[in-house]
């Protein structure tokens, strides 16, 4: 199978393989420009994120695919699920906001906690960060698809599945090209 699609690929002139090049082009910058549209619209840098871990069961599993929003009017609110990145981690944590501290000032600190987690975050902040703060927040989980980020996570921890799932991509391209 994978020998008649490099045969094929061979047969290919110049002109059908700039098309496909360009086809992929226009696959790619798509889904990029959607992604910074989603941006603008949720006003969120990560618009949808997948859950990594089982700390929010039951609410959300493994593999649940979120759509986050972050408006900075909106105040944050105990009980809300927020995704937070902190500093010295590159993943940002899902977790529900467990309680707030109000200053006189204005500004608001938060404490978040995991559902299924026994303990608050503290333990995941940043050394010496004892509450996040707005400029924490990713966004805030208004909706979810179960299960569907579970590919994401099939990925990233079995390198060889990724590998797989490009060379069926690329062999179904290649068959159904017009």
């Amino acid at each position: 199978m994978i020998q008649g699609a490099l045969d094929e690929l061979r047969r290919m002139n110049k002109r059908q393989f700039l098309y496909q090049c360009l086809s992929f082009g226009m696959i790619v910058s798509s889904a990029l420009m959607i992604w910074k549209g989603l941006m603008v619209v949720t006003g969120s840098e990560s618009p949808i994120v997948v859950v990594l871990s089982g700390s929010m069961e039951p609410a959300f599993h493994r593999g649940d695919l979120l759509f986050l929003t972050n408006f900075q009017d909106d105040p944050v609110r105990v009980g809300e699920i927020v995704v937070f990145k902190v500093e010295g981690r590159d993943i940002p944590i899902v977790h529900r906001v467990l309680k707030l501290h109000e200053k006189r000032n204005g500004t608001v600190k938060f404490l978040t906690k995991g559902d299924n987690n026994s303990v608050d975050d503290r333990g995941l902040y940043a050394p010496g960060q004892y509450w996040l703060t707005k400029k924490d927040v990713v966004g805030r989980a208004r909706g979810f698809l179960p299960y569907v980020g579970m590919v994401t996570i099939y990925m990233n921890e079995y390198p060889k599945f990724k590998y797989a799932v490009l060379a069926c991509l690329g062999l179904y391209v290649l068959v159904h090209r017009e």
